[in-house]
Formats: structure tokens, sequence, C-alpha cells
């Protein structure tokens, strides 16, 4: 089933092998309800409750390729969820500092993912300002629909850092690739559309 999956995410367009094979090696299923192990390796988003959802494989494979991530690259994940996209950096080697804005996913993940042999850094607070504290970043990946980009991610990237953020409203979103090319300029790519939870605190649709 995973190597199906797999397949059907490659012929999308997904093309990058260590994103690919990252995704072959980490057990889907093991991110669900036992009664719900057959939704595990279709290329769809599901709930894990609190109104959050388990990304769909492809939107995974797609933001992590557009990170271009080497081995030992400090990330930020916005959005920690059910662990899933977590735990594919990690397989490809990333220092990962990942941030949940809802306490009882962030006390459920944080407690599963070492578990599975994952041990990302973990916050609980306000993604949309970033973590400033653990600044400057390689990579930032925002996994909830921002309304505009927040200024401090931008910020908190490295010189030649890249930020990969889904902006629009709460329906659908796209997906955009910010580099920062030197301080003061910053290159911006745009792609396909994506329907992405919000993305909640100051600078997202606050709750």
């Amino acid at each position: 089933m995973r190597k199906l999956l797999i397949k059907e995410v490659a012929s999308k367009g997904i093309t990058d092998e260590r994103v690919l094979n990252a995704m072959m090696k980490l057990p889907r299923h093991f991110f669900f309800d036992e009664i719900f192990v057959t939704h595990a390796y279709e290329d769809k988003a599901f709930p894990i409750g609190q109104g959050q959802t388990i990304s769909q494989p492809y939107t995974v494979a797609f933001q992590t390729e557009l990170l271009e991530i080497k081995a030992g690259d400090k990330i930020l994940e916005i959005g920690t969820g059910s662990g899933y996209q977590a735990s594919i950096l990690l397989e490809l080697g990333a220092e990962v500092h990942t941030i949940e804005y809802n306490k009882v996913l962030y006390n459920q993940t944080r407690k599963f993912l070492p578990r599975l042999g994952y041990r990302p850094h973990f916050y609980q607070g306000d993604g949309s300002r970033g973590l400033p504290a653990q600044a400057p970043f390689d990579g930032i990946i925002v996994t909830a629909g921002a309304p505009s980009v927040p200024q401090d991610l931008i910020q908190q990237l490295k010189i030649g850092g890249k930020l990969i953020i889904p902006v629009g409203d709460g329906k659908t979103q796209e997906m955009y690739k910010f580099t920062k090319v030197t301080e003061n300029k910053i290159s911006k790519k745009s792609f396909k559309n994506f329907s992405f939870v919000p993305l909640l605190g100051e600078h997202g649709w606050k709750k």
C-alpha cells in the first residue's frame, strides 16, 4: 500500500528521490487510529482531532521538495499537528524545530513521536511569529493557511534560506516559496493552490 501511494505521489510530479524515499520509509498508518488504518495510504488529508488534519501525502512531498533540504539544515516547522511532516524532515537529515499552537496536539505528539524514534525540538505557542530564540533557519515550512506572509518569518531566515507558506483565504491558498537572497532582497515563486486548515496566532487567523 505504501509503495502504491509513493508511486501515485511521484506520478503527480514529485521527482526528488530523497523525499520519496523518506516517505517510503515512514509508516503513515502509525499516525492513524487503528480503525482508520485503511485511509493511511490514500493520497488525501485526514482529520486528527482538534479541528486539525494530517496533510495529504502529495502536499507533504510538494512542500518538502520546495525546501531543498540538505543534511544538517536547521528547519522550523510551523504547525506540528500529527508529527508526520516533522518525521519526514528528520528522515532527510534536518535539525527540526517544530511549534504547535494547540496544546492538546502538542502534548500528544511530543509523547508519541519519540516512541517512533523521531525526536525534533518541540515547542508550544504562536508559530505565526516564528521562533526568534532559535533563529536563523535554513528553511521554514508552514503547514497551515496564512492570510498574509508574516515578515517575522522572513527575518528569521538565513541568507539563502527558504520559506514555504500557503497564503490565501480560509478555503484555498496559493503556495509560495520565498528565498532570502540577501538581507534586503527576497525572491518569490508561486505555485498551485492547496487547501490547509487556518494558521492561528497574531499573524494568522487570530483565535
